[in-house]
C-alpha cells in the first residue's frame, strides 16, 4: 500500500511539469535635467524584452528568442508603445518625448530594450512630473525604478500602480532634490 502511495505521488509530480521561476515586471527608467540645456531632460528607459514581446510579439518567427533583427524591424512601434505610457510635464505643462536611439541591455534577469529618449519642455522646468504608466493595465505586479538627476541632486522612487505619478523639484537648492508621490 505505501508503495501504491508513493507512486501515485511521483506520477502526480511528472504531470505537473518543471518549475519555472519567474522574473518580476519591472522597467529602469533614469532622467538628468542638464544645465546646458535647461528645456531638455535627458532620459534612458530600460524596458524588459519579455514583457514587450508579451504585448508586441516581438519574436517574429516563434522560437522563444528574440533576435537583433527582430528588435530592429520592432523599434518604433517599441517606442510608440512604451511612450504612449509616459508623461512629463514641466510646470504643468507637457514636455514633447522622443526616442533618439535604442539598444539592448542586459540585467541579472534577462535582456533589456534601452530607449534613449529626449523631453522638450516648452521651458526650463522648476519641476517635473512623472506619470508612469508602462504594463499596469495588463500587469498590476509591474514596477518601474526610476532615478532623477538635476545638477548635485539625486531622487529615486518605485512607481507601481497606485503609485504612479511622482513630482521632481529640479530648481537648484541646497538640500537634495524632493521626490513626491501622489
Amino acid at each position: 500500500m505505501k508503495l501504491l502511495a508513493a507512486w501515485c505521488f511521483a506520477g502526480s509530480l511528472s504531470m505537473a511539469g518543471p518549475a519555472q521561476a519567474h522574473s518580476a515586471s519591472d522597467a529602469y527608467l533614469t532622467l538628468e535635467a542638464r544645465a546646458a540645456e535647461p528645456a531638455v531632460v535627458q532620459g534612458l528607459w530600460d524596458i524588459a524584452l519579455r514583457d514587450l514581446d508579451f504585448v508586441l510579439g516581438l519574436d517574429d518567427d516563434g522560437n522563444g528568442a528574440i533576435t537583433w533583427g527582430e528588435l530592429r524591424r520592432h523599434q518604433a512601434e517599441i517606442a510608440r508603445y512604451a511612450l504612449a505610457h509616459l508623461t512629463l510635464t514641466a510646470d504643468g505643462k507637457t514636455c514633447a518625448i522622443g526616442v533618439t536611439r535604442q539598444w539592448v541591455d542586459g540585467h541579472a534577469d534577462g535582456s533589456y530594450a534601452a530607449l534613449f529618449f529626449e523631453a522638450r519642455c516648452p521651458a526650463k522646468p522648476v519641476r517635473l512630473t512623472l506619470d508612469y504608466r508602462l504594463f499596469f493595465d495588463i500587469d498590476p505586479s509591474h514596477r518601474a525604478i526610476v532615478v532623477a538627476h538635476a545638477g548635485a541632486d539625486t531622487a529615486t522612487a518605485v512607481l507601481a500602480p497606485d503609485h504612479a505619478r511622482i513630482d521632481l523639484a529640479v530648481a537648484p537648492r541646497a538640500a537634495s532634490t524632493a521626490a513626491s508621490a501622489r
